[in-house]
């Protein structure tokens, strides 16, 4: 895929990953689309060779707009994901983005209410928060998504928890050429 064929908002990312990467400086967002002017929290993804090679994201925002959490979360992908050493420059052309905006989290009073491909999930307990995006590979169940949570967060299985369902607007160099580059609608 060429680099105009890109969603801006994945290019947005490559393009802070990248200039991190090779040059240790953070890039200052140049012209904001209307999705990069909101405030939302946004995971990045960086896969190489069809595997996932770092994940960091916000639940909720903490930079002023979408384009700063970009710039972040695709920096801390890239660098400070603790499952994988940072990025060298020479795995920078094998890479593949995928951006997550995420909808403000709703409470879940029932799991009934919830569904793997459609909802991301947050459980909570205390101050332990575990989230797991929607609709991932080799997540088949409302059940293990929150599962999965559960073992992010430390929250063990009989511990009583809140649920969160949200939706997201992805974002990824694969869908980047359709009309509105969106996997999932708000």
């Amino acid at each position: 895929m060429t680099e105009e064929e890109l969603h801006p908002v994945v290019k947005l990312a490559r393009e802070a990953v990248e200039s991190y990467v090779r040059n240790g400086v953070i890039l200052e967002p140049g012209e904001l689309t209307p999705e990069m002017r909101e405030r939302a929290g946004v995971f990045v993804s960086l896969h190489r060779h069809g595997e996932l090679r770092g994940c960091i994201g916000t639940f909720e925002p903490a930079e002023d707009n979408v384009a700063e959490e970009i710039i972040a979360n695709a920096i801390s992908s890239a660098t400070r994901d603790p499952r994988f050493p940072p990025l060298t420059v020479s795995e920078l052309d094998d890479l593949e983005y995928s951006v997550d905006i995420l909808t403000e989290p709703e409470p879940v009073m029932d799991v009934s209410q919830l569904d793997h491909r459609e909802y991301g999930v947050i459980v909570e307990s205390g101050l332990r928060r575990g989230l797991l995006l929607p609709d991932l590979p080799g997540v088949d169940s409302v059940e293990e998504q929150i599962a999965i949570c559960r073992l992010k967060a430390g929250i063990s299985s009989g511990e009583p928890a809140k649920l969160y369902r949200f939706r997201v607007r992805r974002f990824s160099q694969e869908i980047a050429g359709t009309d509105d580059g969106e996997d999932a609608s708000f």
